[in-house]
């Protein structure tokens, strides 16, 4: 086949990957233009843009594909279909007209659950049990077009966005690559979405990041893992040094009472809601990720401290 590959992060880079390695025939690569990132905030290009140009491939990287000479040149590149994943830009009718077979988005939930920017944080921050991928066809509406492949996996009690991300995107770049060999042979199929079930997984907004003791221990728990490692759920508080700002990475669900955000002992046991969290890592700014124990030895964290 003939193919578009459009995606941006780590998850589309195993994909497109995958993709080359089955021999299929790259006509260009399409990802989001280089960020400012790093302590210099230097341009920064995708995942995606680094892998397409160590395999010598054409990289396109508009910042919008609504322009009709944006359309054209997708269309002049005469491709048998495209293949969409995390790539972060709106697909609009011209685009997704524009090939044989139109557009195969790999998604990283099992829909209609979980439609939108943010299946993956989303689904563990609901504390759902199953995730998955699923290979569809995409159409003018939010993730609502036909399903033809795809892969479950069971989230477990602790696994973090971080996990489960690297887990979907191993189940992923096979599952599209089966797509497109279904594809070429005329035998892949399709079948319209049900409506029931179906929610949106807006994207991350900074104000959610803030833990709020005041829920239950067990929601915060997958509030925190849902967040990790990015942006990170954090917690606010005078540790000694003044008021710092402290991400919280991993968490464990214990017993114990008390007004939320107090802390109840000497090793990161914090009152919410209902019940207690334990802090097992965390973060401090500037600073790398690290143990409770390794934490504490230079910051204070005492029984009867409030937490915001």
């Amino acid at each position: 086949m003939r193919v578009i590959f459009m995606g941006t992060p780590d998850f589309a880079t195993a994909l497109l990957e995958e993709i080359c390695d089955r021999g299929h025939e790259i006509a260009a690569v399409y990802s989001q233009p280089p960020r400012p990132a790093g302590r210099g905030m230097s341009d920064k290009k995708s995942s995606v843009h680094q892998f397409a140009e160590s395999r010598g491939l054409a990289v396109r990287t508009p910042k919008s594909l609504r322009s009709e000479q944006e359309a054209s040149a997708f269309a002049a590149l005469r491709a048998d279909v495209a293949v969409v994943a995390a790539y972060g830009l709106l697909l609009p009718q011209p685009i997704l007209d524009a090939t044989t077979y139109g557009c195969l988005n790999l998604h990283g939930s099992l829909l209609p659950r979980w439609r939108g920017a943010a299946p993956i944080q989303r689904a563990i921050m609901a504390g759902d049990v199953e995730s998955g991928v699923e290979v569809m066809r995409m159409d003018a509406g939010l993730d609502t077009g036909p399903v033809a492949l795809s892969a479950k996996t069971p989230i477990g009690p602790d696994m973090t966005a971080g996990e489960l991300h690297d887990r979907l995107a191993e189940l992923g770049a096979p599952l599209m690559a089966d797509a497109l060999d279904l594809l070429a042979k005329g035998e892949l199929i399709f079948t319209p979405q049900s409506e029931a079930g179906a929610c949106y997984a807006a994207k991350i907004d900074k104000a959610e990041a803030r833990i709020d003791w005041r829920r239950p221990a067990r929601e915060l728990h997958d509030h925190v893992r849902g967040l990790a490692p990015f942006p990170g759920a954090f917690f606010e508080g005078d540790l000694g040094h003044g008021v710092e700002r402290v991400k919280t990475l991993r968490t464990a669900v214990e017993p114990g009472r008390g007004a939320p955000g107090t802390v109840l002992d000497d090793a990161g046991l914090i009152a919410c809601g209902e019940g207690a969290l334990r802090l097992l890592r965390v973060q401090r700014a500037g600073k790398g990720e690290m143990g409770i124990e390794e934490f504490l030895r230079g910051r204070r964290l005492a029984r009867g401290a409030v937490l915001a």
